[in-house]
């Protein structure tokens, strides 16, 4: 139960737009595996990231949002992209 609720905290902090890394990826034509290869993050997780099924870590954000050639802010629609 403990690390179920640890678990829980951890994607809580950090839940991406998944909508808005699906927009940009498609919108520069790229699939999930491409940028989860470029990205170094497993295909599934992304497609559940894009789903609002899981979160992810800052680093790996960081690593998509260079990938889509956007900042985190704008993947968390904070700021235009």
């Amino acid at each position: 139960m403990l690390a179920d609720a640890a678990t829980c905290c951890y994607v809580s902090l950090v839940t991406p737009n998944g909508t808005a890394i699906r927009a940009l990826r498609n919108a520069l034509k790229l699939s999930i595996r491409s940028v989860a290869r470029d990205a170094h993050c497993d295909p599934s997780h992304l497609s559940r990231l894009e789903r609002g099924e899981a979160g992810m870590g800052e680093p790996g954000l960081r690593r998509i949002a260079a990938v889509l050639g956007v900042s985190v802010a704008a993947i968390n629609r904070e700021e235009e992209p």
